[in-house]
């Protein structure tokens, strides 16, 4: 046996020498060695670059997760559950008002209380690795993060139940690398200190479920299971059960309900079916249910099972609970940055940081049982409520499209909104507010939120009392209420206009123009400061949306690209009221803790915007606008049931698109604002049918007035007035120019006296503005008259302004110096007129027309005509002015021609002549033969001439007129012809037919 082993050993031994020897052998040898030495090589490669990877990976991770602070198990556990308690809200003076409306719906429910196949259902489609990790799966996390690497269509995430609790709850939903590090740690460590059950519970109690049937927002299967389908969670069938846990994927795209309440379109209802065979399947796949099971549930109708009578729970405020929840947010994310030793002010420089926090906060107000107390009065606001709800006049309700939550689009009614601010001038704190018309049709909250342009309610705030401030007026300093064109930087020229288009009424006091809400004064006026940046008092008095860049536009006087809210529109006037003073607006006094404990309270924070002086004038001219005879607001005032002494302003913007009422007494300032939710919709589309917005929004103002003075009529109905501080004086002016009074000013009636500020600007330099006041026109226009002008053209010889003085108060735009004086104005007495630059060239000829006795003629071609001389038979019989329109009755026969005179006196040609011929004299009858029988027949009377025309007289020799005169220097006038036997009518005197305008 030995040598047979030996043998067979020696037979290998030879076929392995003679395979190896061979050339082939040798080849596969080698190629042999080099694979395994690559394969080697490509291990040890693979090796150091993995250690590296998981080296670089790790070290990634561990600076992304670097200042995550380590949490201990009681802070967890307290996070976890933060959503246990809901904040309250008080009215003021600690009035409960209610639960914190949140928008969402949480009821709490225990483990044991779930349904086995909702659990199920849970773990199928959201983990179902749940009961063997420990917070995450690997795995998971590595495909996730390849999706996102290669930017997959289907990205499949990779979170589990634990890490998902840890994003809502702890974390941010927040899509980075850093906040995913932070989460897979924090899920690692809370997989140490809470079980599976504790985990699964919270994760059902806090996860969001889309809407009940009444279209609130739910979270916790206890509330989706009763919301959906009216059972407890515990009852929950197999395709309930599935339906449900597949909402949290997109919510509001599975829920079956829309944001208004009711079912979806079957259209819509059907992502969330097939969402729920998806669970299914997941289910059957992963052996929670049997095949039989699964086929049961998928032919089932769950469109059976969805509530439909369920109602939205009611809220008498929604507005106010919306609000308090905005504002304590805002607070506490400064309390939860303070309290992680970060500075307040740098959430407004870091993006990133200010999200973090906002969520923070949401999620703090929301479930940790805080007490906001807020600064509204209950019955003040009811009552102001209800006077809106009463009012009636408010204009057509126009429709508008939106394109609702299913994308569709949709037609909604469109209301006239109103809204309110009612500020605690002092403190300003506001006590209530209206936010719009029904919060069924709009829940948007005008008062606080809606930016719109704020019109004539600028102009105090943005001209006149800078304007006081810089010492360019005094409360009834002139102004120019004149029309004007100037050119854009678009090239476009253009003319502004009052509200009343034609409406100019030239020099006029600041306290009406004020008062009256002219448009051309404010604008004339803020051009004259404008370089001084009188839009940093608009900054100043809290208007948010305003910038410096603003102050280069003219239209930014008459509010023009000027936005505000109601709130800040009452806030900037409440400054006026508090003496120049502003206080930010607040509505929030304080919040406590669910221990009680004072965690905030509001501190009034002021800061100067104008003198007391200014305030105290400003307030002066704003009473005007309440009780002045033309005041905006007077008729708000007049349905006031009660005195008291208030003063304000009106606004309207382009188009009548908005309107405003501001006013304010010693103690309280309330805006009104009404308008249409899109700002095209003009409020004066059916001016026939509907009152003037102007007179809408003087009749709402005045009714929530009433109204508020029937809750506090002592606050309300105060009989304080705007106390004067030091340094307001009285002083008399020239009321044309506001300089001090001259001689002249003083006996031509001009003075007037009005507030000042004594330390910036008081009348001293005497006036030196008055000329005599001969004038005549050209073209309607007035222009000083000349030496040479014939004095029947010639009206005037009172009272006149120099060229100086026009140039000077009609600066920077110019504009038509006729219009500073109008007939109806307060200085109408005043003639305004410039020189007029003559030619040196006779007028040209007119052309006349006789029809009867009325003779017309055509206006001359030359531009400075200022009237028409009327000729018969080569005497002058009328002088005409050419504002008095060209025509003459003419009287008795003869040849009528017409002379243009220009201002320098010069005549032009004579027209053609228009002639009207002497009657045939009537043949004398023949002598009646003598009758000497009859002696006592009478002689005939002598004739008497036609009593229409009597005999001409001879014309005189002297003087005699050529028919084309030469015209002289000074032409004379013709004398009058001597001793007719009728003076034909004498024409109206010139002076009486110029056109004052």
């Amino acid at each position: 046996m030995r040598e047979r082993l030996r043998s067979w050993q020696k037979k290998s031994e030879d076929t392995y020498h003679k395979w190896n020897s061979s050339s082939w052998s040798k080849g596969l040898k080698i190629t042999t060695g080099v694979f395994w030495n690559l394969a080697i090589l490509l291990a040890i490669i693979l090796t150091i670059g993995g250690v590296f990877a998981a080296s670089v990976g790790a070290g990634y991770f561990a600076s992304l997760v670097d200042e995550e602070e380590l949490r201990t198990e009681s802070e967890m556990r307290g996070e976890i559950y933060a959503y246990e308690e809901t904040s309250e809200i008080f009215f003021a003076n600690d009035e409960y008002l209610g639960k914190l409306r949140t928008d969402l719906e949480r009821e709490e429910t225990d483990l044991d209380k779930v349904s086995d196949y909702a659990i199920d259902a849970v773990l199928a489609t959201e983990d179902e690795y749940f009961d063997e990790h420990d917070g995450i799966v690997p795995k998971a996390i590595f495909r996730g993060l390849f999706q996102d690497v290669s930017n997959a269509d289907n990205q499949t995430g990779g979170s589990t139940l634990t890490q998902q609790l840890i994003k809502n709850q702890i974390l941010t939903n927040e899509v980075s690398y850093e906040r995913k590090a932070k989460e897979i740690l924090l899920a690692m460590r809370l997989e140490k200190f809470m079980n599976k059950d504790e985990i699964m519970e919270a994760y059902l109690n806090i996860i969001p479920y889309g809407r009940n049937s009444a279209g609130t927002n739910i979270a916790g299967i206890e509330t989706a299971a009763n919301g959906i389908f009216n059972v407890p969670a515990s009852e929950l069938n197999l395709p309930q059960a599935a339906f449900i846990a597949g909402i949290p994927k997109a919510p509001f795209r599975y829920t079956p309900y829309s944001s208004g309440g009711g079912l979806k379109e079957p259209e819509y209802l059907e992502f969330g079916i097939d969402r729920m065979r998806t669970v299914l399947y997941r289910m059957l796949e992963t052996e929670f249910i049997t095949q039989e099971e699964y086929d049961a549930a998928l032919a089932y109708d769950i469109t059976q099972d969805f509530r439909t009578d369920e109602t939205r729970s009611y809220e008498r405020y929604p507005h106010i609970t919306t609000e308090v929840e905005k504002r304590a947010t805002r607070i506490i994310m400064d309390v939860l940055a303070e309290e992680a030793g970060i500075d307040p002010a740098s959430l407004m420089e870091n993006d990133k940081l200010f999200e973090e926090y906002e969520i923070l906060a949401d999620r703090a107000v929301r479930a940790r049982g805080y007490r906001i107390h807020s600064s509204i009065v209950r019955e003040l606001f009811d009552a102001q409520q209800d006077a809106k709800d009463a009012y009636e006049a408010y204009g057509p309700t126009l429709t508008k499209t939106i394109i609702n939550e299913e994308g569709a689009e949709e037609e909604v009614p469109m209301p006239v909104q109103v809204a309110s601010v009612t500020t605690e001038n002092g403190t300003g704190r506001m006590l209530s507010f209206v936010g719009g018309r029904d919060h069924e049709i709009s829940n948007f909250n005008y008062a606080t939120q809606a930016q719109r342009s704020i019109g004539s309610t600028a102009k105090p705030l943005l001209v006149y009392a800078p304007a006081l401030e810089y010492g360019k007026i005094g409360a009834g300093s002139p102004v120019v209420d004149v029309k004007f064109e100037v050119m854009q930087s678009n090239g476009r020229p253009w003319t502004p206009s009052n509200f009343t288009a034609s409406s100019e009424q030239g020099i006029m006091s600041a306290r009406d123009a004020l008062a009256q809400s002219q448009n051309l004064p404010a604008i004339r006026l803020f051009a004259q400061i404008q370089n001084q940046m009188p839009i940093n008092y608009l900054i100043k008095n809290g208007f948010s949306s305003v910038e410096e860049s603003e102050n280069a536009n003219a239209t930014s006087a008459l509010g023009g690209g000027i936005e505000g809210t109601p709130e800040e529109v009452a806030s900037g006037y409440a400054t006026f009221a508090n003496g120049g003073t502003f206080a930010a607006s607040s509505i929030i006094d304080r919040i406590e803790d669910a221990e009680g404990n004072l965690i905030y309270e509001h501190e009034i924070e002021t800061e100067d915007v104008y003198t007391p002086q200014t305030a105290y004038v400003i307030n002066d001219m704003l009473r005007d606008v309440f009780s002045g005879p033309r005041g905006t607001a007077n008729r708000a005032n007049d349905l006031l049931k009660f005195n008291a002494d208030f003063a304000g302003k009106s606004g309207t913007t382009q188009e009548t698109r908005d309107v405003w009422l501001v006013g304010y007494n010693p103690n309280v300032t309330m805006s009104v604002w009404l308008g249409y939710d899109q700002e095209t919709s003009s409020l004066d589309i059916m001016p026939n049918s509907t009152l003037q917005p102007s007179t809408r929004v003087n009749q709402v103002w005045a009714a929530l007035m009433n109204a508020s003075y029937d809750v506090d009529p002592e606050f309300f109905g105060t009989q304080e007035t705007f106390a004067e501080p030091e340094g307001i004086v009285s002083r008399s002016f020239c009321g044309i120019s506001g300089l001090a009074p001259s001689d002249g000013c003083s006996g031509d009636g001009l003075v007037r006296s009005d507030l000042f500020i004594a330390d910036v600007m008081v009348p001293t330099k005497a006036d030196d503005s008055l000329t005599t006041g001969r004038f005549t026109t050209i073209d309607g226009n007035r222009y000083a008259a000349l030496s040479s002008t014939p004095d029947e053209f010639v009206s005037g010889g009172g009272v006149g302004v120099s060229e100086d003085f026009i140039d000077r108060i009609l600066a920077p735009f110019g504009g038509d110096a006729s219009k500073l004086f109008p007939s109806d104005s307060r200085f109408s007495n005043v003639v305004s007129s410039t020189s007029f630059d003559a030619d040196d060239v006779a007028p040209a000829a007119v052309q006349a027309t006789l029809d009867g006795d009325s003779l017309t003629w055509s206006d001359s071609a030359s531009n400075d005509v200022v009237g028409y001389r009327v000729y018969r038979n080569n005497s002058r019989v009328a002088s005409i002015s050419e504002s008095a329109g060209n025509s003459y009755t003419v009287s008795g026969s003869g040849n009528f021609t017409v002379r243009a005179v220009d201002i320098t006196g010069r005549e032009s040609s004579n027209s053609n002549a228009a002639e009207i011929a002497a009657p045939e004299p009537e043949p004398e009858p023949e002598p009646e033969p003598s009758n000497e029988e009859n002696n006592d027949t009478p002689a005939p009377p002598p004739e008497t001439p036609p009593a229409t025309e009597p005999e001409e007289p001879a014309e005189p020799e002297e003087p005699v007129e050529p028919e084309e005169p030469v015209e002289p220097e000074e032409p004379e006038e013709p004398e009058e012809p001597v001793d007719p036997p009728e003076e034909p009518e004498e024409p109206e005197d010139p002076d009486d037919t110029e056109d004052a305008a």
